[in-house]
């Protein structure tokens, strides 16, 4: 017989059997809000579809046992053949499997099809964030590859398919593909340009053998790789398959996987190229050009996970407070518990709404919204990555002691907060892009300034703002030591412009003040008490 101190008692239901996209009013609000009203019924039932599995305890056991069984890697069999595989727990694959099957790695040319896979990222990788890898690569790779229409015809149709196929064939003979990319190498990081993996020209037209390593190769169980390597013409991207057409293994050697402080269930790769086949895509000289297409997208896609992180941290803190008594009543209705959970709340909002308006850019695809994205998905890629771990870590502190505990979830969500903001270029690198954009290309400012223009009239503090950075941006001069501070300015009056426009005004009332006019501390927690801070609660509350 159990002793009665043993009874459990104040301790919240998990949270689980819920539908993700449904509970989440900033998400649906965004899609019903960017997409045609002929696509939304058949775009309502793929995500409700969608949240509904995420949600579910099921997907949540797959996510957990895929972090906690690690891929390993092999490098030969059992013969002594050199074989350069890495092994997956098969919670990986299912994962990955019903990500690849709702259509996550497909949306170029499809109507609305970049808002409906934003939302659908945002919402599966709630579950498990690191497959969301393989995922972010394959579909980022389409505007590379369009360099090359031959090559694109062939893959462009395996990379948007859903149908999952993990085994390594040629590619001819899948029903559909995953694509990594390797850009780094050791001596250079972000400087692409000194890398030295050579590129030598074989007699047939576009073909090559690769020389070099990687430091980073994601996803190298893909079947193929976008990689950067130094032709006779200078920097240039190359399609490397991992399976040659005649069925034999190109030579792709695996030396290592990478020991992370989060992402633990996704394999990153150091790899060696040693006369390893590899068909050119684009110009000689032009392989930093032709892989922006794929940046952009990959950066994007920071901005989705990260959003997608914030409203899973918020959303277990704002279900453990609802659950738990304390003082003689719930927490949530806790004066200063409210303070914080609502302040994480319009954190993780205004980190929603940015990134489905960005991916709705992608949809229009007009000269105005290519110009909008040029500034604002490298500003949006510093801000809301950087935002990401502070918000996470406050949420766990929601939990207590509870959320400092392993099978609470919260510290697996807190190792990969940082992850967004160092992928694709950590801060410095975005910051200094929006300078670049700033400086060479005048419509990408004209298209920022029509953005937060629409708002403009409607909330005080946000004209201000908007004022502030008009001033800033008058004198670019030295503006390099600065660069951190005007990128993170203009994603912040972004944010406010959106939510003025779209939001709760409780919700665009509480950013304003705390964000835009000055009444927030440097912690969350902080915003002015007059606020109508139980109506934001609520709306999170999963």
């Amino acid at each position: 017989m159990a002793a009665t101190t043993h009874t459990v008692s104040n301790q919240p239901p998990p949270l689980t059997g819920y539908d993700v996209y449904s509970s989440d009013r900033a998400l649906t609000e965004a899609v019903e809000r960017h997409l045609a009203p002929g696509l939304l019924a058949g775009v309502r039932g793929e995500l409700g579809e969608l949240g509904r599995a995420a949600g579910s305890a099921q997907v949540q056991e797959w996510g957990a046992r895929a972090n906690a069984l690690p891929p390993v890697l092999h490098t030969h069999d059992r013969y002594g053949h050199r074989i350069d595989e890495v092994g997956f727990d098969p919670a990986w694959h299912r994962l990955l499997g019903h990500a690849v099957g709702a259509g996550l790695t497909g949306a170029w040319g499809r109507p609305g099809g970049h808002v409906r896979r934003a939302a659908g990222f945002l919402v599966w990788t709630q579950a498990e964030a690191g497959h969301g890898c393989p995922l972010s690569m394959t579909h980022a790779a389409v505007p590379a590859l369009r360099a090359d229409p031959a090559l694109a015809a062939v893959w462009e149709p395996l990379l948007a398919s859903t149908v999952y196929e993990r085994e390594l064939r040629p590619v001819a003979t899948k029903a559909g593909a995953l694509l990594g990319m390797g850009l780094t190498e050791k001596q250079g990081g972000t400087d692409v340009r000194a890398n030295t993996t050579r590129a030598e020209p074989l007699a047939a037209g576009g073909e090559y053998l690769l020389t070099g390593h990687k430091w980073f190769c994601s996803a190298p169980m893909s079947d193929g790789f976008l990689v950067l390597a130094q032709a006779p013409g200078g920097p240039t991207c190359f399609l490397l398959p991992r399976v040659l057409p005649d069925g034999t293994r190109n030579t792709f050697l695996i030396q290592r996987l990478k020991d992370k402080l989060g992402n633990r269930s996704n394999a990153s790769a150091e790899v060696e190229f040693d006369g390893t086949w590899a068909r050119r895509v684009g110009e000689e000289g032009r392989g930093v050009h032709t892989l922006m297409g794929m940046v952009a997208a990959t950066r994007l896609d920071c901005v989705v996970g990260s959003a997608a992180l914030m409203r899973q941290a918020v959303a277990q803190a704002v279900h453990h407070c609802a659950y738990r008594e304390v003082f003689g009543g719930p927490l949530i209705d806790k004066p200063l518990m409210r303070n914080v959970l609502a302040d994480l709340a319009v954190e993780s909002e205004a980190a929603t709404v940015l990134a489905m308006r960005l991916a709705a850019a992608y949809d229009a695809d007009t000269e105005g919204e290519r110009a909008l994205l040029r500034i604002a998905v490298p500003a949006a890629k510093y801000w809301v990555t950087k935002r990401c771990a502070p918000l996470v870590a406050e949420a766990l502190e929601c939990l207590g002691g509870n959320g400092y505990v392993e099978e609470s979830g919260m510290p697996r969500l807190l190792r990969e907060a940082p992850l967004n903001s160092i992928w694709e270029g950590s801060g410095n690198v975005q910051a200094l892009d929006v300078l670049r954009a700033l400086r060479r290309e005048p419509m990408a400012l004209d298209a920022y300034l029509r953005e937060v223009g629409a708002a403009r009239g409607a909330d005080h503090r946000l004209d201000r703002a908007i004022g502030g950075v008009l001033t800033e941006l008058a004198d670019l001069d030295g503006a390099e030591a600065r660069a951190r501070r005007l990128a993170g300015r203009m994603a912040l009056v972004l944010q406010g412009a959106l939510l003025v426009r779209w939001a709760p005004p409780e919700v665009a009332d509480a950013f304003c003040a705390s964000r835009l006019g000055g009444d927030g501390g440097a912690g969350f927690g902080t915003l002015p008490h007059s606020l109508d801070l139980a109506s934001i609660v609520e709306r999170a509350r999963p």
